[in-house]
């Protein structure tokens, strides 16, 4: 095992009120990711991969168990701590890109910089850098309805990375693009992934994706198992 692995999480357990049953998402998960790792999440829908995403990026908390990321404890995190540790230490993106409609691809880019504090002319030098990473300088002025899905994408992505996060939590990146974009996405990622030295922990239902990041973990009625990827079908 990774002897300081950047996330490590360790007997996790969810579970929801539904009236007087309790619905128990899952439990006992425990996983390690190292530093640079691409890691793939799957399994059915229901099965659990969004909540735990969530979990990993301090959106919500888990029932039992512990999550430490880039050697902070998560449950110990005030509200207010935890939305500091995600401006700077998370980058997710989310298969809807959730981009402002009155701001353009600029000023989406730059906003969790500029709620962070940075000065204006800081944020926007480094939104327009994380926008030629993704090649949409050109459309860096149009706002978010003049963009097409994937470029909204493209630019959720750079949103997403302009903090300079240690850890890129990717919930269904490619679920709302068609299969062209969708793929064009994916190797986008994939792509800064590499470049940029990042760790990344993707849900996907795509397992021909899943089967080009470096570990899949499958989960399922509740269990964590990690499988080969090679092992996955190919459609």
């Amino acid at each position: 095992m990774e002897q300081n692995p950047i996330l490590r999480v360790e007997g996790l357990k969810k579970t929801f009120r539904s009236g007087p049953a309790e619905l128990v998402v899952f439990e006992n998960l425990s996983f390690c990711v190292a530093q640079g790792e691409m890691v793939a999440i799957v399994g059915e829908s229901g099965s659990g991969k969004s909540t735990l995403l969530h979990i990993v990026g301090v959106l919500d908390r888990a029932s039992e168990g512990d999550v430490y990321c880039a050697s902070t404890r998560l449950r110990t995190l005030s509200d207010d701590a935890a939305a500091s540790f995600r401006n700077r230490e998370i980058g997710y993106v989310w298969q809807f890109h959730y981009l402002l409609p009155e701001f353009t691809a600029l000023e989406n880019v730059a906003m969790p910089l500029l709620l962070r504090g940075e000065a204006h002319e800081q944020a926007e030098r480094k939104a327009r850098s994380w926008i030629e990473v993704v090649g949409l300088q050109e459309r860096a002025h149009h706002r978010s309805g003049e963009l097409s899905g994937g470029e909204q994408q493209r630019i959720a992505v750079a949103r997403a990375l302009v903090t300079g996060p240690r850890l890129l939590l990717a919930d269904e990146p490619t679920g709302d693009l068609d299969g062209r974009t969708a793929e064009a996405v994916f190797e986008l990622i994939a792509g800064i992934h590499r470049e940029h030295g990042l760790t990344s922990l993707i849900a996907t239902h795509n397992l021909a994706f899943a089967r080009r990041c470096s570990r899949v973990l499958r989960l399922a009625k509740g269990r964590l198992e990690e499988v080969q990827p090679e092992s996955l079908p190919v459609a």
